[in-house]
């Protein structure tokens, strides 16, 4: 059945705002998009939906979180002014005390405050990738998630990729036409040398996509530039060799493989000028989280240089362990004011580059542009609608400003994936929110006697 949705705006992204304006949908494509009198009259058999003061705009990109760690929100709070402490608190909570059913059920309260956030395409990192993939195929979500591996032994590197790609082929048989397999070695200060290169081999043979944290800290830098700080420190403490390369982490990815695979870059606070051209010659894209990397202390990554530099860059919430939201609107404000703060220029980015970077950027991060990111004939119906009628909202002169500077996940009152829609008039339509929001208790239970 042919669809026409209208509004006060539509941003296409790709081209001007429309104002009263229209896209028409067939199946799971965009056939057409314009302007509400002409597309009405080119279509007069669609079915006609109005959805009156709101901005109608390519689905949200989230290009890095942690779906199975939705149940940690607020749960770590104590620990974040120490790293290490703080990965430990997970670690030990998500093996110690969540069964795989918790874990599917935490991946799935995380999936369903995405489509209600108008996010219609996850980049998920997961230990446990089956219970996220399986997560987001329940609510109707696209995605790709990325089996982690961990490994900093390089005597066990060639034992953990025979154990990634036991997962990784229980991932495929998962796979549909909206959610697929990736792989992700978990970061240059828990993951080998040895390690990099063969994840990197396999990647590109199997034509995976990869992503990884990558120079997220000071202390990561630290590792890697002098050999010292708390991670060289917990190296030494469990017997595991390092010498330190005094590179940054890019060049170190680079060195080991890992940017032949044009992977999706987490965080990239600590780059340089040349860590920025090493990843634009690669290819790689950049999932930047700014309130996760400030939440954590960790500082600020430059934003403002990554689109001065035209490196894909996308907008990531990270897990709500380190951020306590998912909300790509107010992901992108938080974007655009903070490097407005440190700006070197008269005036940083503007509110359309916050939008951009958070539906056509991340999906050019995750190699995904040539199908989603923008609102154009022929690419999938994958869109959100942002109500503008608010007190908070009006009067509206720019949607673009109304949307970055003026909006949150609260104000979206329709999600649709693929020409589905998956979020409407206050609910997600493809799972059961009751019965997930009662398990989500009992998990919290759970973790509080921890």
């Amino acid at each position: 059945m042919t669809k026409l949705y209208r509004a006060r705006w539509v941003l296409p992204i790709s081209s001007a705002p429309v104002a009263n304006g229209a896209i028409v949908v067939d199946g799971d494509r965009i056939v057409a998009v314009g302007e509400q009198t002409e597309l009405s009259a080119r279509f007069p058999d669609a079915q006609s939906y109005d959805l009156g003061e709101a901005a109608i705009i390519p689905g949200l990109v989230n290009t890095h979180s942690h779906l199975e760690l939705t149940a940690m929100r607020g749960f770590i709070e104590a620990e974040e002014s120490n790293f290490i402490a703080w990965l430990r608190k997970l670690t030990t909570a998500r093996l110690e005390r969540l069964t795989v059913d918790d874990l599917h059920v935490s991946a799935s309260w995380g999936a369903r405050e995405a489509a209600r956030a108008g996010v219609t395409c996850v980049g998920d990192a997961s230990d446990s990738a089956s219970q996220s993939m399986k997560a987001l195929r329940d609510v109707g979500l696209r995605g790709i998630v990325f089996q982690e591996s961990f490994g900093p032994e390089p005597a066990f590197a060639a034992q953990r990729l025979d154990e990634l790609k036991t997962k990784v082929a229980a991932l495929r048989a998962l796979e549909t036409s909206l959610v697929t397999a990736g792989v992700s070695p978990h970061a240059p200060y828990t993951v080998s040398a040895r390690q990099l290169e063969l994840i990197s081999d396999y990647a590109r043979s199997e034509k995976l996509p990869v992503m990884m944290h990558a120079a997220e800290s000071q202390a990561e830098e630290l590792l890697l530039r002098e050999g010292r700080g708390p991670f060289a420190d917990s190296y030494a403490k469990r017997g595991i060799p390092w010498t330190a390369p005094a590179i940054s982490s890019i060049q170190y990815l680079a060195r080991h493989g890992i940017l032949e695979t044009q992977p999706l870059l987490a965080h990239c606070i600590t780059v340089d000028e040349a860590d920025l051209q090493t990843i634009l010659a690669s290819g790689a894209g950049i999932a930047h989280c700014p309130k996760s990397n400030a939440k954590l202390g960790h500082g600020r990554a430059p934003f403002e240089k990554f689109l001065n530099a035209g490196v894909a860059v996308g907008l990531g919430s990270d897990s709500v362990a380190s951020n306590n939201v998912c909300d790509l609107l107010e992901e992108a404000r938080f974007a655009v004011l903070s490097a407005r703060a440190g700006s070197v220029s008269a005036k940083g980015p503007a509110a359309e580059d916050g939008l951009r970077a958070a539906t056509a950027g991340g999906a050019r991060a995750m190699r995904l542009a040539d199908r989603i990111g923008t609102l154009e004939p022929g690419r999938q119906a994958d869109f959100a609608a942002v109500s503008l009628s608010g007190a908070h909202q009006q009067p509206v002169y720019d949607p673009y400003a109304a949307l970055i500077f003026a909006s949150s996940a609260r104000d979206v009152i329709l999600t649709v994936v693929a020409g589905r829609e998956i979020y409407r008039d206050g609910r997600v339509t493809t799972i059961d929110e009751e019965r997930l929001a009662a398990r989500m208790n009992e998990i919290a239970e759970k973790l509080r006697g921890l």
